[in-house]
């Protein structure tokens, strides 16, 4: 099998479609016949309700069980933490219990590689891991970028959002730096777009912006009332709505996440020459 890709969802703010954008990437390439593992890694859970457990407090076994166990030395051969999902993947749920982990985290050795070192255990079950990060740059979202080796980052498609990439990319340059050397970003891809946002023009911004120095994915995400319902839905797009144009717009992204190794080979072996 080939070797693994960890990917993490981030965007330090809020919004901009993560959690929906995490869903239907992982059922499009479980569709694909890939082996996927989605981990909520928001304490606020949005994820986890979105495949179907509603009330996230009320699980007893979620991601913060897990991350505590990495802590106390008590790594496991067994995984009842981790569900299987009706669209083809697994999921590990997180509720707001996390906060508190990531409080504790502070204090602990080796706090920022505490889930590497939970997936490293798991992972090698899987070709994609995908990775949905709290709105935040805190010790959970440095966990998170410093088990992945690519960052997706979802941009609302206006102007404003755009600019506020910078502090995110700063992140992940200094985890590139100084604790997980193979990170890269994948791709920037636009979210929430709608025939006023005149998205050809802010497609053209952004990679103005940002094309010298990051990936600007074609696919770009519309707003549309059936996405929307996607949080209450207990479906992916694929299934709620399948020949809209957002499904069409997650099957061109699902797509670019899949040539995303290749490219960066590519891209690699050119810049060797």
């Amino acid at each position: 099998m080939a070797k693994t890709k960890v990917i993490a969802v981030a965007n330090q703010k809020g919004g901009v479609g993560k959690s929906t954008s995490v869903y239907c990437i992982g059922a499009g390439l479980a569709q694909d016949g890939n082996k996927v593992l989605l981990l909520d890694v928001d304490p606020q859970g949005d994820l986890t309700k979105m495949l179907g457990q509603r009330k996230p407090h009320e699980l007893t076994l979620t991601l913060s069980n897990v991350m505590n166990d990495i802590v106390a030395g008590q790594e496991s051969t067994e995984h009842p933490e981790i569900i299987h999902h009706d669209e083809g993947f697994d999921f590990i749920p997180a509720n707001r219990t996390l906060s508190a982990v990531e409080i504790g985290l502070v204090n602990t050795m080796s706090r920022e590689t505490v889930l590497k070192r939970y997936l490293d255990g798991v992972k090698k079950d899987y070709d994609y891991v995908l990775l949905d990060c709290r709105p935040s740059l805190g010790m959970l979202v440095i966990n998170a970028l410093s088990a992945s080796d690519y960052v997706l980052i979802p941009v609302q498609a206006d102007y404003l959002a755009a600019e506020d990439m910078a502090e995110l990319i700063g992140t992940v340059q200094s985890i590139k730096r100084q604790i997980n050397p193979k990170l890269k970003i994948g791709g920037v891809f636009l979210t929430m777009a709608n025939e006023t946002n005149f998205r050809k023009d802010i497609v053209k911004s952004v990679k103005e912006n940002y094309g010298k120095r990051l990936p600007v994915m074609e696919a770009v995400i519309p707003a549309t009332v059936r996405l929307a319902e996607i949080s209450t839905a207990d479906k992916s797009i694929f299934l709620h709505d399948p020949n809209g144009r957002a499904a069409d717009a997650y099957r061109n992204l699902v797509q670019e996440v899949m040539d995303i190794g290749e490219k960066q080979r590519i891209k690699s072996a050119d810049l060797s020459r």
